[in-house]
Parts: structure tokens; sequence; C-alpha cells
């Protein structure tokens, strides 16, 4: 790809800026011709390659991953109609084989229930086969109608992380909501993405679900992004695919499920949340490449740096790091604007003089410079990667502070949610909810709020005067 030098739109105009990284820093090229695929750069899928291997590492624990088909029948996909009506609109159908027309249509899959759960009334049988916990990351098909947006708003989701687990009781079942919340928490302080958990409202929730609990952030523009989602299923499913199983008195039970899921929302939460007017800033757990080595070629002495340079590099794969050494033919300067808009955490300069003081200069990708020994630089860079990954941390905390706000009149509400979250009471009737979102243009998206950041009380709700509990109002994506 032919290198752009031009400056980046400046971050606090998000839409522009983010449309534009894409590109510009090769994650995602948006000239496929079918609206709302996207087709990922090196660059970009590197990045996703890192990200779901942490993701994959946290669900190996104590999860099988698996495989089902893409191609769902229509006789499976239709058997529950409460989670067929919250897809109805979305599914892409597959009605012929060559010329011929099939006889039972296929649902290119919008996500698997109807897939899994057939095959899991054939597989559960006794009381110990449970619990059984299996994910698959996959292709998902969904004809969003809505504006489409890479990474966020997608026709094809490329990298669907779903798991579906089943238990002998509903009590075993939302224990595991809990664990798979820890496991979303662990992966998001990862890739160092603050996050807001909370339950959606009851009229919001996965079709089909008990209820549904979700991991938000903030994105820069305001807006809220939802990027995971757990699921109680109850025995709702387990009733309409038959999943039963014989418990330790030879009675049949139905058993007990749930579902969470993750997709490259994940990424663009990364990008949006730590990238800035130059470019991308990636954390080093997810970065393609950790750490750049750009020498400095002076004079006479080019065959000497290139010499400790490709030392260095040998020296840091050695170790462990993901390093590249940039021998390119070209200034200085354009390498570093190259690698700073993609992201690189970490920049090693290499010239004569320090060669000659047996140094090197590291500099994070948001421009702090340290002078680091060459002889224990295996350790000083190590540190120096701990420290910016732990800044980078922080920073996404602060921000998200910044952005979240308690509202206590439906006009400071309303001012709230132009730059960020409000925090309000709600007593938690939809009627109130349709009066809140009427008057603000955002939406109640959660209350039984988990984070940090926000300090959770009861008092009157902001609609009717009602006993309310903190709720969060927000514009979302």
């Amino acid at each position: 790809m032919e290198e752009d030098t031009g400056a980046l739109p400046r971050k606090e105009n998000f839409s522009e800026w983010y449309n534009e990284i894409l590109w510009r820093a090769e994650i995602m090229d948006v000239r496929y011709p079918v609206k709302g695929l996207y087709v990922w750069y090196p660059h970009g899928f590197g990045i996703r390659k890192r990200a779901y291997g942490i993701l994959r590492d946290l669900m190996d624990r104590d999860h099988a991953e698996t495989m089902f088909p893409l191609l769902i029948p229509k006789t499976e996909f239709m058997k529950e109609a409460e989670h067929i009506k919250g897809f109805e609109d979305e599914v892409y159908w597959v009605t012929h084989g060559g010329r011929n027309e099939l006889d039972v249509p296929l649902a290119l899959r919008p996500t698997s229930e109807t897939a899994i759960y057939p095959m899991y009334a054939l597989w559960i049988r006794s009381h110990t086969d449970l619990p059984l916990k299996l994910y698959q990351i996959v292709n998902t098909f969904r004809y969003e109608t809505k504006h489409t947006r890479p990474l966020i708003r997608l026709r094809e989701i490329t990298s669907f992380k779903e798991a579906h687990t089943v238990h002998a009781t509903r009590e075993e079942a939302a224990a595991q909501v809990e664990t798979a919340l820890g496991l979303y928490r662990e992966f998001y302080d990862s890739l160092r993405v603050p996050v807001i958990i909370s339950r959606r409202p009851e009229w919001d929730k996965f079709p089909g679900a008990d209820y549904t609990i979700a991991v938000d952030t903030i994105m820069p523009d305001g807006k809220t992004l939802q990027i995971g989602t757990v699921h109680m299923l109850g025995d709702h499913f387990s009733r309409t695919y038959a999943i039963t199983y014989e418990d330790a008195n030879g009675e049949q039970q139905y058993a007990y499920q749930t579902c969470y899921g993750i997709s490259e929302r994940s990424i663009a939460a990364t990008i949006g949340i730590h990238g800035d007017d130059k470019g991308l800033v990636l954390p080093p757990e997810v970065a393609p490449v950790e750490i750049v080595i750009v020498p400095i070629i002076v004079g006479k002495r080019r065959d000497e740096v290139l010499a400790a340079a490709t030392a260095l590099e040998t020296e840091l794969r050695n170790a462990g790091f993901a390093v590249k050494l940039d021998a390119r033919d070209m200034r200085p300067g354009a390498k570093y604007y190259h690698w700073e808009m993609r992201g690189i955490p970490l920049r090693i300069e290499i010239g004569p003089r320090d060669i000659d003081a047996n140094t090197v200069v590291a500099v994070t990708r948001t421009g702090k410079k340290t002078t680091l020994d060459r002889r224990g630089v295996v350790e000083g860079i190590t540190s120096v990667l701990a420290g910016f990954g732990e800044d980078l941390s922080q920073a996404g905390k602060q921000a998200m502070a910044d952005r979240i706000t308690a509202a206590s009149t439906l006009e400071e509400t309303a001012e709230a949610v132009k730059s960020g979250v409000a925090v309000v009471h709600w007593c938690g009737s939809q009627e109130c909810a349709e009066k809140i979102e009427a008057a603000v243009d955002a939406s109640i998206i959660g209350s039984d709020i988990r984070s940090d950041l926000i300090a959770v009380s009861d008092g009157p709700c902001v609609a009717c005067g009602g006993e309310g509990t903190s709720a969060l109002v927000a514009r979302t994506y």
C-alpha cells in the first residue's frame, strides 16, 4: 500500500478520524463491493489475532473450542418463536443449491443457538454430562439495515466468539453468568479498555433470555459501544429443543443454559479509546509488532550500525518480543511516521553515538523517551512496555470517568448525554424509560450497574419521582 503522509483528521472529529484511520493504519479496506462486508488488512488481522489469542487462552481455562455449521435449516431455526422474532428482519436465506430450489431453506447463522441446541439435545443424556461448556469463533451474518460501520455495525461479523453452556440447575447457570463476566473483565483489562457492566432493560434483553448483562465502553464521541453480552437463558431453549438429562434419582430434568459473546467490536474499542491525532496507539498485548528498531545511519558507520541493530533484533526476538528491524532506505522521520500511524508501542533508535555509549534510545508510542543500557536491554524494555501499558489503562479510565455525569433532572440528563453517559435514578418501568428517552434523545441502556467509576444509589425517578435506582442513559452505536 502506498504510504500516505497527510495529516489525520483530529480525533475530536471522531467519526471522520475513525473512518480515516482504518485505511491509513491498514486495519480494514472498506472497498469490498458488498455493503457491510469489509476486508482485513494483514496489520489489522494481526491485531485481531493477538486479541483473540488472549480471548482463547481465557476461554480454554474451562471451555472447549468447537465449530458448528454456518447453515441452519429453517425447520430448526423457526422452532423458537421469541428468539426468531428478535432476528427475523436480519436473516439471510439460502434458497437454492445451484439451479435447484431447496426443499428446506437454509439460514446463514445470525447467531448459533438454533444450530447448536439440536445437537446438545443429542449429546446430553445424564447429569454426568454436565456442565457442558463450548465456544466457537466464527463469522455470522445479519442483514443490518442501519448505517453500517467497519468493526462496529456489520452485515458479516467476521470474529464472533460465542460460548454456549449447559447446567443441571438454575443456580449453576447463574453462577456461570458471573464467571463469564469475570473472563470478559480480564479480556478488556488486557486490551486496556475500561468497561461498565449493567443489566439490560427487560425489553432490550436477548430474544429468549431470562436476562442479559452487557459490557459497554464509552467511545471518544460520548456514545456507548456494546462490546460483550452475557445471557441467562434459563430453561427456555432446553424446553424448545428437548435438552434434558437424567438426574441422580433417575428422573428426567430440563437443563439450564447460558450463552455469551464478543465480536470485533473489541478491536473497534481498542482503536477508538487509545488512538490519537497521529494514528493508532496499541497496547503491547495486542500489537502485531511490539518493538520496531530504527537504525540511525550516519556517514561511514552504516554497516556497523546495521550490524548492531540486527544483533539487537535477534536478542529481543529470542527474549519473546514481536520485533521488527526497519532497514528500509528512508529517512528516520518517515519511518517514525509509518510506525506511529500503525500504533507500534515502542521504537528503539540505535546510531553511532548509542554504539559508542553502549546504550539505545527507547521511545514509546506516546512519546516518552528513555535511554537504556545495552547490556540490560531486555529488562529495560520489559519495564518500559509494562509502564506504557499501565499508562494506557489509567488514561482510558480517566477518559471514561470524564464522560460520566450524574443527573437529577431531565434537563441535566439531556445535557450530559451530549458528551457521554448520564447516571440517573429510574423506577424501572418502560413507561418512564420511554418518557426519559423522548425527552433527552438517548436510551436507558442498563441498571444494576457495576463500575468502579459510578457510585450506585437509590433516589427519586427522574421521570415520575417514584422510588428508583441508578441507571445509565446514553446515545449508542
